[in-house]
């Protein structure tokens, strides 16, 4: 297999391939890594979204966001440690950068980003010796496998129950004739971005090695959640379109 490099965009969250991810970019190592982007052609702007397995999305302050009156540590592994590789999970998505703005032209203050997950990717290594991490990394394939097709319309079932019995929980007016894909790889992703999981739950599915061995999985949760919602009063809502803004 032929490895690629990648700038590397740690998050606290799991892009899945075919999501958008809209970005808040305003730390100094990430500011450099959308100026160089920007500087590429458009259909060249592509980075690696990773998730964090243990370390911080933001290079930490008092409150572990940033905080003016103290300097934070900015370099291209503040948060992650000695040996940022043990930090992230090992499988991430290539984000494709269709729109980066700077938030002024007067000064660099920062960037905002708009994304959409497109293919995983396995890292094999991290460098850190410029101004932001980049990583060596191989592109998987996402195979069918068997059975993909008759898994998809017991997902889609499932969805739809899982759907109803959240929007109940939090007391919201479920919005019919939402179409979901018939493409079993796109509905599998889909379906993983929108499903109130946490992050371990979505690396795994992100990782499952086919189609079919994700909508496996994504049937099971999905059961157990929606006998889960039929008990609890309330959990949070969810956008079936969108990863929440990271504010970087």
């Amino acid at each position: 297999m032929t490895s690629v490099r990648l700038p590397l965009f740690p998050l606290n969250s799991v892009l899945f391939p075919g999501l958008v991810l809209p970005l808040n970019v305003f730390e100094a190592r990430y500011r450099a890594m959308m100026r160089d982007l920007a500087a590429r052609p458009e259909d060249d702007r592509r980075f690696g979204v990773i998730a964090i397995r243990d370390g911080h999305e933001v290079a930490p302050t008092a409150h572990g966001m940033p905080d003016a009156a103290r300097p934070a540590d900015e370099g291209p592994t503040a948060g992650f440690g000695d040996d940022p590789m043990r930090a992230f999970h090992p499988v991430g998505c290539i984000a494709d950068a269709a729109t980066i703005r700077a938030k002024s032209s007067a000064d660099d203050s920062g960037y905002e980003v708009l994304a959409t997950g497109t293919r995983r990717f396995r890292l094999l290594s991290v460098d850190a010796s410029g101004p932001y991490l980049t990583g060596e990394a191989v592109e998987l394939e996402e195979g069918e496998g068997a059975g993909a097709g008759a898994l998809a319309a017991g997902v889609v079932r499932a969805f739809r129950t899982y759907q109803k019995r959240l929007a109940w929980a939090n007391e919201r007016t479920l919005s019919t004739g939402q179409d979901l894909p018939a493409d079993p790889a796109v509905l599998s992703y889909l379906v993983a971005a929108a499903a109130v999981l946490d992050i371990p739950a979505k690396q795994r599915l992100l990782e499952a090695a086919d189609t079919a061995a994700r909508l496996t999985q994504e049937l099971k949760l999905l059961r157990q959640e929606s006998a889960l919602l039929g008990k609890l009063p309330s959990l949070p809502a969810v956008n079936l379109t969108r990863q929440p803004t990271s504010p970087n």
